[in-house]
Order: structure tokens, then sequence, then C-alpha cells
């Protein structure tokens, strides 16, 4: 009889540990060890059959993206038209474009950026590693004002000169 008082007695206990312990939200009360009981001894509504193998997961790993931009070419083709020039107008042409050209450097089109700045080239095609533009936009030195570059648009930075700077 005292084995059978354990094995209920136990459970009961362990159950109200772990709900008052795993409450995430100080303001949810916890549920009580009676709610608990029923949710554990209710059969489940839709049995799976036993089975000697284990269950295979079909489906594919995600991959989670990473916040800090990497210097690796990117598979898919970025386009200076579609993805650099928005970035470039959004973020640059205030002090890169029209009236105002700080430093020599104008991003109005490819040609002006491919010509560089007073400090020469700013980007290398294909070697993004070593172009001016992406040290200062990844060192958070450009643009001086206004808001940085989020990570995503540096990496399509980054693509698109590793890629060769394409006027794409």
């Amino acid at each position: 009889m005292n084995s059978l008082k354990a094995k209920i007695i136990i459970p009961i206990l362990l159950i109200g540990l772990l709900s008052a312990c795993g409450s995430g939200s100080a303001g949810t009360p916890a549920s009580s060890p009676t709610d608990e009981i029923v949710s554990v001894t209710e059969a489940p509504s839709n049995p799976q059959p036993a089975t000697d193998t284990p269950p295979t997961d079909t489906a594919q790993p995600t991959e989670v993206p990473t916040e800090e931009p990497t210097l690796e070419p990117a598979p898919a083709t970025v386009s200076f038209a579609n993805d650099i020039v928005p970035i470039l107008q959004s973020r640059c042409l205030n002090c890169h474009g029209g009236e105002r050209i700080e430093e020599g450097l104008k991003v109005n089109t490819h040609a002006d950026l491919m010509a560089g700045s007073d400090n020469g080239l700013v980007i290398i095609p294909g070697d993004a590693s070593n172009s001016l533009f992406v040290e200062l936009i990844v060192n958070n030195k450009m643009p001086k004002r206004g808001p940085k570059l989020t990570p995503p648009q540096v990496q399509l930075i980054i693509d698109w000169i590793n890629q060769g700077a394409l006027d794409n």
C-alpha cells in the first residue's frame, strides 16, 4: 500500500514543483497539481502505433542568419540596380551625390562609384576585404550622418563587390 501511495504522491509533487519552477511569467499563476494530473493521465487523442524503427525527420535544418557580415561570396548574384542602388540612395546620396560631394566620392551611378574618391579607388572588384568602401561601412565610419547600414545591407555590398562589382 505504501508503494502505491509513493507512486501517486511523487509524480504529483514533481509536477507541482516543475510547474512552479517552469512558470516563466511572474504574474501568471502556476497551474494546480490537479490540473497537471488530469493532463498526464488522459490518453492521447491520436495514439501512434508502436514501431521498432525510430521516426525520421524529413525537415531540412534551417540556417540561422548571422548578424556579422562575412567576406565570403554569396551564392546568388547581387544586382547593382536592384540591391545596391537603393542602399546608396538611402544612406550615401546626401553626402556623396547632388550638390554635396564629400571627399570627391559620387555614388549617383555605377561609373561614379567605381571612379573612386579623392583617396583613390574605394571599390576593388572581386576583393571586398581590400576595398576602402567596405572598411568604412563595416567599421561604422560611414555614413557619418544618419542611420548606419544594417548587417544585411553591409553583407549585400560585400557580396556585390566579391562578385566583381558588376553594373547589373
